[in-house]
């Protein structure tokens, strides 16, 4: 497979995607080899995402696959994550989502599991709601919705697709016990996003644990 091709442009981007990768290993957000980045370039619809199995606190753009809309690969080394296909639903549901990050971070899989049941982890009444694209209030009721987990994949894009379907104004979406996925208008924004809904997710965990 030939090497993935950068101009100037994708490559700030793809560095871009790196660092946040960093600073999510950092944060202890994606431990062992766990999560998956990925960036979309405007002009040509082309992916860029992280081959599987790496630890992220060290990749490099040299580590991300091109793929195209169908997620197939066209450039780089390495094997495409299995997860692959969910990043290809929310770009093709999400129009405007110009990158999506993946982590497991403790709040979020306990949140998970413990909202499973109700299908949505509900957060309401928090002044950094404001943190996510078009919510102007902390009166915004966010739902974040659960997918049970599965490793067949084929049939969790099929969910999924239909999850975002159903939540059309949702910022993330949370799979039981594993981690969260969300998305934004570029990679700075991504990680906005998912800064925001980490902080959220602690605070709600531990105001239900009365800490």
């Amino acid at each position: 497979m030939q090497a993935v091709e950068w101009n100037d442009g994708l490559l700030r981007q793809a560095e871009e995607l790196c660092q946040v990768a960093h600073w999510c290993a950092g944060r202890g957000w994606v431990p062992a080899t766990a999560g998956n980045f990925s960036f979309r370039d405007g002009e040509s619809g082309r992916i860029f995402i992280t081959a599987s199995g790496l630890d992220k606190g060290g990749i490099k753009p040299a580590d991300l696959l091109e793929i195209d809309s169908d997620c197939q690969v066209l450039a780089g080394v390495g094997k495409p994550s299995a997860e692959t296909a969910l990043h290809g639903v929310i770009y093709r549901d999400r129009p405007e989502a110009r990158a999506i990050v993946h982590v497991h971070s403790v709040w979020n899989t306990l949140l998970s599991d413990r909202f499973a049941e109700s299908g949505a982890v509900p957060l309401e009444g928090y002044e950094l709601l404001k943190a996510l694209s078009g919510v102007g209030t902390h009166e915004h009721r966010e739902m974040v919705p659960v997918l049970e987990n599965s490793q067949e994949y084929v049939g969790l894009a099929r969910e999924l697709e239909e999850t975002l379907r159903r939540f059309p104004i949702c910022h993330g979406v949370l799979l039981r016990r594993h981690g969260l996925y969300t998305w934004g208008e570029s990679v700075a924004g991504a990680r906005r996003h998912l800064e925001a809904l980490e902080f959220l997710f602690e605070v709600e965990g531990r105001r239900l644990l009365g800490a």
